[in-house]
C-alpha cells in the first residue's frame, strides 16, 4: 500500500479500508461514458483489479462523450481501448478486458461473475438486470446497477445482505456513560472536590467529573431518577450553573452544554437491539464473522455489560488540568480494554462451540467491532425482480402525487417503459431520425400500460416528461454520465470497504430539475 499515493483517502477510510479496496476485483459491464467514469474513480482510488466487458467497437460518436477513447481508438475494441487508458491512470491496478456483449455473457456464462467482489452493471435493460441480479445473489457477489439516459440517471445497489461495523455516522453521542458510570469512573470522580477553594483548580475540573457528581447528587434527592421532564432538565442545568464561582469558568459552561448526555437513555439503542434479536445472531458453522461477533455482543450486553455495549474508550477535548485529563483518559481506556478482553473471550467460545478455529477472527477485528458496537448497520436489499414485479403501489402513487418526487418517479417509470418499448419495437424511443411523434405516442401507451401493471390504474405521467424521454434518444450525455458514475463509484467504495452506509433504495438523478432522490419501492 502506498501511503503517499493514497494519503488523502487514507484519512477517510483508513488502512483497513484501503486494503479492502486493493484486494477487490471489480467487473464493469459496458464501458460507455457512465461505466468508464465510475471505473475511473475506482482505478484512481487504487482498486485491486478491473475487468471490462463490452463487445462493441469505438465509433466517431463516442469521441464526443467518452474521455477514455480518442481518434486512434475508432474502429478498435471499446473494452480494449478503455482498459488501456484506465491502466495509464494507475499502473498498480491489474486491468483485463473481455470483448463480448454483457447481455450475451449473462445468458451463456453465468459462472463468469462469481470471480468478482462486485459487478458494476451499466446501461442494462430490465431483462438483463433481473437475470444478473439473480446470478450474483447466488454467487454472493455485490451488484451496483447504473444507468444514464439523457438528463436522467439511476443507481441501484443489490446485495442479499451487507453488514457494516464502521458506519461513520455524521452525528453521534460520545460514549462517556455519564448517565451510568462504572465503579472505577465513580471512584475517580469521588476523589475530586467540586468545592475546592483554589479558583484555578476549580475552573480546571473536567466536565465529565462535574456532571457525574451533579447527577449523583440529583438522583439522591429524586428517588434514584435522572432528570426526564423538560422542567427537570432545566432545573438540573440551573443546578450545575449554581456551582460556578465566576463567569469565566469554561469547564462549567461545557458541563451545562453537555448536560443532555446525562439525560440520554441508558443501554443500547433500539437499532442495535434489533440487530441482536436478528435470527442471524444465533450463530452456526457458516455464520459470517460479523454475526459471530453480534452473538458475543448479545451475551456481553446481558451479562458483563449490564445492558450496555462495550465502551469505546475515547474522550473528547475538554477544559481540564493535564493531570485530571490524563487520569480520565486512562480510566476510559482501561474500561474499553477490559470490555474488549471479555468480548474476545466470548467470540472465541462461540467459534469453538460452532466448530470453527477460535482464532479465526483477529484481535484488530474484534477491537474495531467493540469500538463501533453502537454504530453497527445491517442493510438488506430486495431482489430487482421483486421490486419490478411487486413494487409498493402506495409509494409509487404517493411519489407521483408529490410535487417534489413526481419528476423522480416519472423518470423511474419511464426508464422501465423504454425497456418495454425496446423489447416491442427493437429500438429506443427517439433513437433514430424521423417518426418522433409516433415514438412519443407509443411510449405514452407503454408507460400507461406499465403503470396499470404496477397497480396504478388512473395514474398518468406529464406529457413534457414523455416528450423529453423521446428527445433523449437513449443518449449518454457526458456531464450526466460523470455525475451518475461518480455516485455509483461512491457506493462501490462503501460496499467494498464496509464503511459508511450505502443507499437503500433506487437513486434517481433528475437533470431537468437538478434533483437527486431516493425511491424506496
Amino acid at each position: 500500500m502506498s501511503k503517499t499515493k493514497y494519503d488523502r483517502q487514507l484519512r477517510i477510510w483508513g488502512e483497513v479500508g484501503q486494503a479492502a479496496l486493493e484486494e477487490a476485483s471489480i467487473c464493469l459491464l459496458n464501458c460507455g461514458p457512465t461505466g468508464s467514469e465510475a471505473l475511473k474513480n475506482l482505478v484512481l482510488g487504487g482498486v485491486g483489479s478491473i475487468t471490462i466487458v463490452d463487445g462493441s467497437k469505438v465509433e466517431l460518436g463516442d469521441l464526443g462523450n467518452n474521455f477514455m477513447v480518442d481518434e486512434r481508438s475508432v474502429g478498435q475494441s471499446k473494452a480494449k481501448s478503455t482498459c488501456a487508458f484506465l491502466q495509464e491512470l494507475n499502473d498498480s491496478v491489474k486491468a483485463k478486458f473481455v470483448e463480448e456483449s454483457p447481455d450475451a455473457l449473462i445468458m451463456t456464462s453465468p459462472s463468469f461473475f462469481s470471480q468478482f467482489t462486485l459487478v458494476i452493471a451499466t446501461q442494462l435493460v430490465e431483462d438483463s438486470m433481473v437475470k444478473l441480479d439473480r446470478i450474483c445473489r447466488e454467487a454472493n457477489v455485490k451488484v451496483v446497477f447504473v444507468r444514464s439516459y439523457g438528463l436522467a440517471g439511476l443507481v441501484r445497489v443489490s446485495v442479499k445482505e451487507h453488514t457494516i461495523i464502521d458506519s461513520k455516522p455524521d452525528h453521534f453521542l460520545d460514549d462517556l456513560r455519564l448517565n451510568n458510570p462504572w465503579p472505577e469512573l465513580y471512584s475517580f470522580v469521588e476523589t475530586i472536590d467540586l468545592n475546592v477553594s483554589d479558583h484555578v483548580a476549580h475552573k480546571h475540573i473536567p466536565y465529565v467529573v462535574i456532571l457525574v457528581k451533579m447527577a449523583d447528587e440529583w438522583t439522591k434527592s429524586h428517588g434514584g431518577n435522572l432528570p426526564s421532564t423538560r422542567e427537570e432538565k432545566k432545573e438540573f442545568k440551573d443546578f450545575v450553573q449554581s456551582k460556578m464561582i465566576s463567569m469565566d469558568e469554561d469547564n462549567y459552561k461545557e458541563a451545562i452544554e453537555a448536560a443532555f448526555k446525562v439525560f440520554a437513555p441508558r443501554g443500547i439503542s433500539s437499532e442495535i437491539q434489533q440487530i441482536c434479536n436478528d435470527t442471524c445472531a444465533e450463530p452456526s458453522s457458516n455464520s459470517s464473522d460479523f454475526w459471530v461477533m453480534v452473538a458475543a455482543l448479545k451475551e456481553f450486553v446481558s451479562n458483563e455489560g449490564d445492558g450496555e455495549a462495550p465502551l469505546e474508550g475515547s474522550i473528547p477535548d475538554m477544559t481540564s488540568s493535564t493531570e485530571h485529563y490524563i487520569n480520565l483518559q486512562k480510566i476510559y481506556l482501561a474500561k474499553a480494554e477490559a470490555d474488549f478482553l471479555v468480548m474476545e473471550k466470548r467470540v472465541k467460545n462461540i467459534l469453538k462451540r460452532i466448530g470453527r478455529d477460535p482464532s479465526s477472527i483477529s484481535k484488530p477485528t474484534i477491537k474495531s467491532f467493540c469500538k463501533n458496537a453502537r454504530k453497527l448497520k445491517v442493510c438488506r436489499y430486495r431482489t430487482v425482480e421483486d421490486e419490478f414485479s411487486n413494487p409498493s403501489v402506495t409509494e409509487i402513487q404517493k411519489c407521483l402525487a408529490d410535487e417534489d418526487y413526481s419528476g423522480a418517479m416519472g423518470f423511474y417509470v419511464l426508464l422501465r417503459a423504454v425497456d418495454r418499448f425496446t423489447a416491442n419495437y427493437n429500438k429506443f424511443p427517439g433513437q433514430f431520425d424521423g417518426g418522433m411523434d409516433e415514438d412519443i405516442s407509443r411510449l405514452k401507451t407503454t408507460a400507461l400500460s406499465l403503470l396499470a401493471d404496477l397497480g396504478c390504474n388512473g395514474s398518468v405521467l406529464p406529457d413534457d416528461l414523455i416528450n423529453e424521454m423521446c428527445r433523449f434518444g437513449a443518449s449518454e450525455l457526458h456531464v450526466v454520465a460523470a455525475f451518475v458514475g461518480g455516485i455509483a463509484s461512491q457506493e462501490v467504495i462503501k460496499l467494498v470497504t464496509k464503511q459508511f452506509v450505502p443507499m437503500l433504495g433506487t437513486y434517481i438523478f433528475n437533470g431537468i430539475d437538478h434533483k437527486s432522490q431516493l425511491l424506496t419501492l
